[in-house]
């Protein structure tokens, strides 16, 4: 087996970016087969990995935003492939390899390729897997609303600008959550499930999540009577989330709840997730912050 040889899975929108072109260049002349593809719309990426895994690839590059690195991780793991993973991170918010210290240069982070892979976890709900975090109530509308001119221009900041723009409309959603010695009933702002730390671009809204205890990180915004006063807190840095670390939860809402799943739209009214231990090998920096044995 070549152990210098890789497929990259690269977003459509990415084909003619020079940078990576290069980069890619530079590794082949490192003594790497590094072959691309690119996906143009729903079900390439699992097409694609099916095809590399058929191939005898055993390291597969995800190169795009957080929803391509979903689609590809998600699609190693429903082929029970044995391959391991690298991320190449280009979009906006770059949210999972930001809290993971992927770098987001493309030669640095195809780099990475040459280091070991760890075993980390995923999350799933119903059929659908996750590798960062699912996101409800306003901060998977702000995600939803942000537009991609804005992102063009402000880039990350576009969804704290959106979110600040329209918080005069949060809508608090009345749910019910109950794990493993966990409940907790009521109205919230904002909901995160994650195995990674953050989402929407750079909301930590689980800072403390490690992608490799086999647990999920709990965040909970509760709704107060007085918006303005949330606001005021969050900007002051206090502590205003109900947290939790669970192995699974399961959530009810009788007026349904908007879910954001690494950027995949999710509505239902009862839903569960559950960590998947170990489930996927992702090559990442040694000292990740994600890691609870680093190395």
């Amino acid at each position: 087996m070549d152990e210098r040889k890789a497929l990259l899975i690269l977003h459509g929108k990415q084909a003619t970016n020079d940078e990576v072109r290069a980069a890619v260049g530079r590794l082949r002349e490192r003594g790497w087969t590094l072959d691309v593809r690119l996906t143009w719309e729903a079900g390439d990426a699992r097409r694609l990995v099916g095809e590399a895994l058929a191939a005898g690839y055993r390291k597969i590059v995800a190169g795009g935003g957080d929803g391509t690195l979903r689609d590809v991780a998600e699609a190693l793991v429903l082929a029970d492939g044995q391959a391991s993973l690298a991320l190449l991170p280009l979009g906006t918010a770059n949210d999972f390899a930001r809290a993971a210290v992927v770098p987001l240069e493309p030669d640095a982070a195809l780099a990475l390729l040459e280091q070991p892979a760890q075993a980390i976890d995923l999350g799933r709900v119903g059929k659908q897997l996750f590798l960062n975090m699912a996101t409800g109530g306003f901060g998977s509308q702000v995600t939803a609303n942000t537009s991609e001119d804005l992102k063009k221009v402000l880039g990350a900041a576009a969804y704290l600008f959106t979110g600040l723009s329209r918080f005069s409309e949060l809508q608090a959603a009345t749910v019910e959550l109950h794990g493993p010695g966990f409940s907790w009933q009521g109205e919230l702002l904002a909901l995160g499930i994650g195995n990674g730390r953050q989402a929407g671009g750079g909301h930590a809204l689980c800072p403390q999540a490690k992608v490799d205890d086999g647990l999920l990180d709990i965040g909970i915004l509760p709704a107060p009577q007085e918006v303005g006063g949330t606001l005021r807190g969050l900007l002051a840095g206090e502590e205003l989330m109900v947290r939790a670390r669970l192995p699974w939860v399961e959530i009810k809402s009788a007026q349904g709840l908007d879910i954001n799943l690494d950027g995949e739209p999710l509505q239902a009214d009862s839903l569960r997730f559950e960590a998947l231990p170990r489930a996927l090998r992702v090559h990442l920096p040694g000292d990740s912050p994600l890691l609870s044995r680093p190395g």
